[in-house]
């Protein structure tokens, strides 16, 4: 490649923050509240250590020390764990948070699978190092020496795994191994320049992701399938909306977990995406609908499957 890759190439869509359509997806995700605060909190912390500066200087003034530590945590998150678990959403809509929580604005940059390149010597590693030096370039902007940052910056690299694959692996390909490392080389310049920016992995498959990439993760939050609390939280609003009563609405909760053997219930988003619309569409436009029918729509819909990595 002669030139440098355009920004077009490099990212999907920028997204800013706070956004209200942002602010109604995130609080759609019921029953993820704990991962929520906690990476809402992690987040804080790594674009904006002057709040935390200021906590400590108001709680525990003598505690240097700590909150060095607490600050010097590399700039990355990893969200993992199961399919339509909710990763992905909330990891595009957590700015809007966070931006509320430390007043500035923030900058969503999703990371285009296109980095992987077309497999061409050095592509995958130079479309990288591309991304990262465009966002580093950005959050220096937006860096401030002496007050709270005038912004920031969360990069998300949604199905990691495609570009942070360990290296480990015997078949892995030299220019693959390459674009590992560019990844890693970026996440360090980030955390060395102190800068208001941090980076979101979203995975499947967080066992293949390489141990240098791991161990470099202020935090990795590990995403299941709802569980029947969850999964009541979920359904609960709008089952009472269309007139189910507390047990109607259990038999769905209990119908949508594991059945069969199976082993696995419902995702989240077989819950929001596919149970709720085809229980509303079953009766529109001429009926009502009717909760005796609805849990036969529940019983004729089989779950995701689980995601397999083809691992023996």
């Amino acid at each position: 490649m002669s030139t440098s890759p355009m920004e077009n190439e490099l990212f999907d869509q920028f997204l800013n923050f706070p956004d209200i359509d942002a602010k109604v997806r995130l609080d759609s995700l019921i029953g993820l509240d704990d991962h929520k605060m906690r990476l809402t909190k992690i987040l804080g912390l790594l674009v904006n250590p002057e709040g935390l500066k200021a906590w400590a200087k108001k709680h525990h003034p003598n505690s240097d020390k700590v909150i060095n530590i607490v600050l010097r945590r590399p700039p990355l998150i990893v969200l993992a764990g199961d399919v339509g678990s909710g990763k992905t959403e909330l990891a595009e809509t957590i700015g809007d948070a966070v931006a509320r929580q430390e007043d500035i604005n923030i900058m969503l940059f999703p990371l285009s699978l296109s980095t992987r390149g077309q497999g061409r010597v050095g592509e995958m590693t130079q479309l990288l190092t591309a991304a990262f030096d465009y966002t580093i370039s950005e959050a220096k902007k937006l860096n401030s020496s002496s007050s709270n940052a005038r912004g920031a910056i969360i990069l998300l690299v949604d199905e990691a795994d495609a570009i942070a694959q360990s290296r480990e692996e015997s078949q892995m390909h030299h220019e693959d191994r390459a674009g590992v490392n560019a990844f890693i080389r970026g996440i360090d310049r980030i955390g060395n320049g102190q800068l208001p920016a941090a980076v979101i992995m979203c995975t499947n498959r967080l066992d293949s992701l390489d141990p240098a990439v791991k161990r470099r993760a202020a935090d990795i939050l590990t995403f299941e399938r709802p569980n029947e609390v969850q999964r009541h939280a979920v359904l609960d609003g709008p089952l009472k909306e269309l007139g189910f009563s507390e047990t109607q609405i259990d038999d769905i909760v209990s119908a949508t977990g594991s059945q069969n053997g199976s082993g696995y219930g419902f995702t989240f988003s077989d819950l929001i995406q596919r149970l709720i619309p085809a229980i509303v569409l079953d009766a529109y436009p001429t009926d009502k609908v009717n909760p005796t029918r609805a849990l036969e729509i529940v019983q004729s819909i089989h779950p995701t499957s689980p995601f397999q990595d083809g691992k023996k």
